[in-house]
């Protein structure tokens, strides 16, 4: 799947291993690193629910964006890339057609 960056600065913190180290620590990095690997690796956003992580739909202000558990408290934020996101038939989002995402950020919003 291909993996976009809701802007150059994000991109930077969460793939330049200094920087990343540097706001997230050794453990956090190490976690970033390896779910932007499962994202990538993933032919489509599918692939992405039975791996660890608890891949999820957000709902109310967040709605249409997904969560990854990155280290407690922290999640990885992404939307599907494509604009209007791909729908099944009931109207929900159709994660095997979703084949990229731009990450939005990294925050615990609990």
């Amino acid at each position: 799947m291909e993996v976009l960056f809701a802007t150059r600065k994000l991109q930077r913190q969460l793939t330049e291993p200094q920087k990343v180290q540097r706001t997230f620590g050794a453990t956090g990095a190490k976690k970033i690193a390896l779910r932007l690997q499962q994202m990538q690796a993933a032919p489509s956003l599918e692939e992405m629910r039975y791996l660890p992580g608890r891949c999820h739909e957000l709902t109310g202000d967040r709605k249409g964006t997904l969560a990854v558990d990155v280290e407690h408290p922290y999640r990885l934020l992404f939307r599907p890339t494509e604009n209007p996101a791909p729908l099944d038939d009931e109207g929900g989002l159709d994660w095997s057609r979703v084949e990229s995402v731009t990450v939005i950020e990294i925050v615990d919003y609990h």
